[in-house]
């Protein structure tokens, strides 16, 4: 287990952050590494074009380190919705066909699936919330010979109840459907590993468990998916080429997943923040990391059954957070209050989500249930 790291980050004292599942605190480190890219584009006639897209193969080649990928196989856009506009577009829909999601499922890896769905004639299935918990049993039930695209999280992104992918994956490889991972409630936090999943396409937004600035996602694309149509049509996507030369060949294309990178990817501070926080992920490791957090969101499971309030089954859920609902609904204003005593939550529908972070103590869950048990 990794040791407690709060003084890697800018949280006072009286702090109590529970909500790394909305958006993570950055480092110190990634803080300074923003000031300087700030001050790369503060000087354009310094060596800052080269720079920056050195940096952007080195955030690529970090996150394919994460989930065992390779650099070619890793495309960086700006937000999980447009890493999943990238999929929708290169896998199209029949009528007759069969898209399986979740009920309440994420709306970034939801409504491009809806959408497709409507415009083929196809049949847009949400697995309703299992009783007990299991949900992967529920999507196994719902995958049949029909289905052409499984979307899916490896947890439910309200409360943490988790989904066994790699069993998924391979139901989807034997009915040839393609499988779409949205990874955001995991990469960085969890370890993911591309070779048992197999999925075709997976994309994490970098602003929650990855630690990185906002408006940075990335997208793993498998090699056999490699050659489908961006969503852009920039100059290095389709050329693969940034040198300006009169010279070079228009028809040629990116390497690997590069053709999908979103315009304007060298920003050279997001991805000087990013580097530096992919590294201290990877120095760390995400199993790490999930063993750090895990007493915490048990001691929250514990806290919470003896209150009565209802948590997902330990053995349906992530190790890294989780949504407790109360038997008479939460109270009005609950994360308000909560957060007007400095501990911050969040609600997502009837669940109260809490996820914390290697920065966190098992003080810090004593202090949320104090104030829970005050305004309850």
């Amino acid at each position: 287990m990794i040791s407690n790291q709060r003084d890697q980050f800018d949280i006072p004292a009286d702090v109590v952050y529970l909500n790394c599942a909305s958006q993570s605190p950055l480092l110190n480190s990634v803080c300074r590494a923003g000031e300087e890219g700030v001050l790369r584009k503060a000087h354009p006639w310094t060596d800052f074009r080269s720079e920056a897209a050195a940096n952007a193969e080195r955030a690529r080649s970090l996150f394919a380190q994460l989930i065992g990928a390779t650099a070619d196989d890793v495309a960086i856009v700006p937000a999980t919705s447009y890493g999943i506009s990238v999929a929708a577009r290169n896998l199209p829909l029949t009528a007759g066909q069969r898209v399986v999601t979740l009920d309440n499922q994420f709306p970034s890896n939801f409504h491009a699936w809806r959408v497709s769905a409507e415009d083929a004639g196809a049949d847009f299935h949400q697995v309703a919330r299992p009783d007990d918990g299991d949900w992967t049993t529920a999507v196994l039930a719902a995958i049949d010979d029909n289905t052409a695209v499984v979307a899916l999280p490896p947890c439910h992104w309200t409360d943490g109840s988790a989904l066994d992918l790699a069993t998924i994956g391979e139901r989807c490889r034997a009915v040839g459907a393609a499988f779409v991972i949205d990874a955001t409630q995991a990469a960085g936090a969890a370890p993911i590993d591309i070779a048992r999943l197999q999925p075709d396409f997976l994309v994490s937004s970098a602003y929650k468990w990855l630690l990185c600035p906002y408006t940075l996602a990335f997208l793993y694309a498998a090699p056999h998916r490699q050659t489908g149509l961006p969503i852009e049509f920039h100059e290095w996507a389709v050329s693969g080429m940034e040198n300006r030369t009169s010279d070079r060949d228009p028809t040629a294309t990116a390497i690997g997943a590069r053709r999908y990178d979103m315009g304007e990817r060298n920003n050279p501070i997001n991805l000087m923040m990013a580097t530096t926080a992919l590294q201290q992920l990877i120095d760390w490791t995400p199993a790490e990391v999930a063993a750090t957090i895990k007493p915490l969101t048990d001691r929250v499971a514990a806290a919470a059954r003896d209150r009565g309030f209802a948590v997902p089954p330990d053995a349906h859920r992530v190790a890294h957070y989780i949504g407790m609902r109360m038997p008479n609904g939460l109270p009005d204003r609950a994360d308000e209050r909560l957060a007007e005593k400095n501990i911050h939550i969040s609600l997502r529908g009837d669940s109260l989500r809490v996820s914390p972070h290697i920065f966190n103590s098992t003080e810090d869950i004593d202090r949320l249930f104090a104030e829970l048990d005050r305004i309850t």
